[in-house]
């Protein structure tokens, strides 16, 4: 799914939670420069005009390397206030 796509479709009438991080293939395999980029476009796509809750999704998976959930974090944080 596109998430600039679904916010403008639906983000006048919902809140997004999750979606952080692609948790298939980005926040397992990728390196943590990968995880910071895939945080930041995802938090570009859902947060303007507010709406929306950062999370990677319901879990992480045993096999993401650390590394990369700290990534994913500080990206958010970053990247995620709202002003």
């Amino acid at each position: 799914m596109d998430p600039v796509e679904l916010k403008r479709r639906f983000g006048r009438d919902l809140v997004f939670w999750g979606g952080g991080c692609d948790s298939q293939h980005i926040l397992p395999r990728g390196t943590p420069f990968e995880v910071g980029e895939s945080v930041r476009v995802s938090l570009a796509a859902f947060m303007p005009g507010g709406g929306y809750v950062f999370d990677s999704i319901h879990n992480i998976q045993g096999d993401v390397p650390p590394e990369n959930i700290v990534a994913m974090f500080d990206a958010a944080y970053d990247y995620g206030f709202y002003s």
